[in-house]
């Protein structure tokens, strides 16, 4: 497909371009972006992976929209050989909404792919990778729009100068937001964390992913941190020693039960479009571990975490925020450092050394 070599928005600026790779004629991805996507233009449309790499450095793509929902695809070979030509290029590959395509898209973060989305097999009946209900079209202009921009536009940290953390109470419990780049975030932050701090302590995740993602994701989790992680049940102990994972398509509370905090599950609506939300965890555990908690948002698109910051906030807990030059997306994170809630926004590669010096010494080895 011939394109301009610069292709301006109205108002002048720039448009994100975008090379789509074996692409199905179902999806028909490129109608998807010229109707959806006003920020965006489609710079080539190639059949195979190796056309990828013959047209990369003509094309100039900001963003690859990579199609893995055929078997044939060869695309995910492909990928690590494009960033390796084109290091800061974003790529979001299409996977199918089941447990291969979750495994896939999850070795495709690992790879450095940007972002995924879902396809179930029909466009109206798509699960949405971190929301619910809006359909296929909706959730990749959305992306297409979110990633390909930040990838393009970086902008200084917040706060280059960080006030010292310090927990009011001591933390009995972590928890972490993510959403989009979060998978491959929580990987090396766990990794970081190390045994001796997961075995002593809780982890419960929110990552904004399907139904069928969150028990892959866990699978992940727990061979990368070489620690136990699963999807959380209805009904199960919040304990120390475990990555739990909220299930994807289901909001995540607590509750009680005698003398342990557990798992409560519902199918109440989605929050900032999410379920599971950030925003509903950490509200409650703000009421359930008042200062006693430390809180992680990492990486995501959207400002689902805010409101539940403002809430940890207020109860005297700790909050770290990933900063942007780290991010993917620097949504979720930026919209709780720009409200002051943040205890310290730092690189991803500082987070667990911040973890560390807000633990009692009694409390690791």
């Amino acid at each position: 497909m011939p394109a301009s070599r610069i292709s301006l928005q109205p108002g002048g600026r720039r448009r994100v371009r975008v090379m789509i790779v074996e692409g199905r004629a179902e999806l028909d991805a490129a109608s998807i972006v010229a109707r959806d996507c006003i920020g965006a233009v489609v710079v080539a449309e190639v059949a195979t992976a190796q056309g990828a790499l013959d047209q990369l450095d003509e094309a100039d793509p900001d963003l690859v929209l990579l199609d893995l929902t055929k078997p044939s695809s060869a695309g995910f070979a492909v990928l690590p050989l494009i960033l390796a030509r084109k290091p800061a290029l974003a790529i979001i590959v299409i996977v199918t909404a089941d447990a291969a395509g979750a495994d896939l898209a999850l070795r495709c973060l690992s790879l450095g792919a940007a972002d995924y989305i879902a396809w179930s097999g029909s466009e109206g009946a798509n699960q949405g990778g971190s929301c619910v209900d809006d359909g296929f079209a909706d959730e990749l202009a959305r992306k297409i729009g979110t990633v390909g921009t930040e990838r393009r536009r970086r902008t200084r940290a917040l706060a280059e100068g960080r006030r010292p953390v310090s927990a009011v109470a001591p933390p009995r419990c972590i928890l972490i937001g993510a959403s989009t780049g979060g998978p491959q975030a929580l990987a090396t932050l766990l990794q970081a964390l190390g045994r001796d701090v997961i075995e002593r302590m809780p982890i419960v995740v929110v990552q904004h992913m399907p139904p069928a993602f969150t028990v892959v994701l866990a699978e992940h989790l727990a061979l990368s941190s070489g620690c136990p992680a699963h999807e959380l049940s209805e009904g199960e102990a919040i304990r120390s020693g475990m990555i739990h994972v909220a299930p994807g398509g289901r909001h995540l509370r607590l509750g009680s039960s005698g003398y342990e905090i557990v798992a409560r599950l519902d199918d109440s609506p989605p929050v900032n479009f999410c379920r599971p939300s950030a925003d509903v965890l950490f509200k409650d555990a703000a009421a359930v571990f008042g200062p006693a908690v430390l809180t992680i948002i990492l990486t995501g698109m959207g400002r689902d975490g805010l409101d539940g910051a403002r809430a940890l906030a207020a109860a005297g807990a700790s909050i770290l925020v990933q900063d942007e030059k780290t991010s993917t997306v620097w949504g979720m994170p930026g919209s709780v450092a720009r409200a002051g809630l943040a205890s310290a926004v730092l690189p991803l590669e500082e987070i667990a050394t911040a973890v560390r010096h807000l633990l009692p010494e009694s409390t690791i080895e």
